[in-house]
């Protein structure tokens, strides 16, 4: 099979030939159609996150068809459609699986980080971890719904139920997470890149109330903030602009360090928080909503070859929506 190998952090990913894994017991082999490229695929290439093995196949929005369920799969059949999502494993017993925080497991396995991903023709998951599909997104429709889908989903219920709430950063995650906030009545003050109007226009478009560049204060006092950008610095802005009792969600994997800051930017009880992973109950009510709302992913097409352009593309922020890889 063909799969993008990452051989160490700071390299580029390199087009390679491989053998079909075999399922073990409780896996599928799954046909890989569609994989997002997402910014944590950027971090692990960057070196940033530190567990990664090598050579490593990245991706972790993979939507695919079983061709082979392992011995003991009974959940999915041969030709089923599926996706496969961040969180790949978890131990199943420690403190956190046995209280629904399954995302906090010490013991988790990762797709595209510890465990190699959809970047590939060919990808092997444990079933238990895979999602049924819904039936009206297309291949590279569904991909972002796995992870910037899932991890906005999360950090919106983390952010609580205020009415206005701002999203620092406009890429794959806010542009669904902005869809489901409206669909929730909220206002949506969108910050992006300076100068980055075509960012802005795309925020305003999907139905947010205001957008303009994250230096910028809020034209409103938010209830809330969720920082998708991996910028330490936002902290502080996204502090400034809500109001006593609001919280700052941050939704990356990875942020530059946060500068010091005067505790009476905090006080009032503001709140900074930051969203871990997913769990698959976050997967089974997102996949559930989307279609209701319904959310549209803005998809960018790549062929499996390109992913390097791809990910080049998405470093700098040179297009709106999410990038996919289509293996079809």
């Amino acid at each position: 099979m063909r799969a993008m190998l990452l051989d160490a952090a700071h390299l580029p990913l390199r087009e390679a030939t491989r053998e079909i894994p075999a399922p073990n017991e409780g896996q599928l082999l799954i046909r890989v159609h569609a994989c997002g490229v997402c910014r944590t695929d950027l971090h692990i290439v960057d070196g940033e996150l530190p567990e990664s093995h090598y050579p490593l196949v990245p991706g972790h929005e993979i939507v695919g068809e079983v061709c082979v369920p392992g011995p003991g799969v009974t959940r999915f059949k041969s030709g089923d459609r599926v996706g496969v999502p961040w969180l790949g494993q978890t131990c199943g017993h420690c403190r956190y699986c046995l209280s629904g925080r399954e995302n906090l497991c010490d013991q988790a396995r990762f797709t595209g980080y510890t465990l190699d991903g959809g970047y590939a023709e060919y990808v092997v998951a444990d079933c238990r971890y895979c999602f049924a599909l819904p039936a009206t997104y297309s291949d590279t429709e569904a991909a972002p719904l796995l992870c910037a889908g899932l991890i906005g989903y999360r950090a919106l219920r983390a952010a609580g139920e205020g009415r206005r709430l701002g999203i620092y950063g406009f890429g794959a995650a806010a542009h669904i997470v902005t869809q489901v906030a409206i669909h929730q009545q909220r206002e949506v003050f969108a910050f992006t890149r300076p100068g980055d109007a075509p960012a802005q226009q795309f925020a305003l478009a999907l139905g947010a109330t205001w957008a303009g560049d994250s230096t910028q204060p809020a034209p409103a006092e938010l209830d809330a903030a969720i920082l998708f950008a991996p910028v330490g610095a936002l902290v502080l802005a996204a502090l400034r602009s809500v109001a006593k009792g609001g919280t700052v969600v941050c939704a990356g994997i990875h942020m530059s360090t946060i500068p010091a800051f005067d505790y009476a930017l905090l006080w009032g009880e503001r709140k900074i928080c930051s969203v871990a992973n997913l769990t698959r109950a976050d997967g089974d009510d997102f996949l559930a909503l989307a279609p209701q709302i319904p959310v549209r992913t803005e998809v960018v097409c790549y062929p499996l070859v390109e992913a390097n352009a791809a990910l080049a593309v998405l470093r700098d922020g040179k297009f709106q929506g999410a990038a996919v890889l289509s293996l079809r």
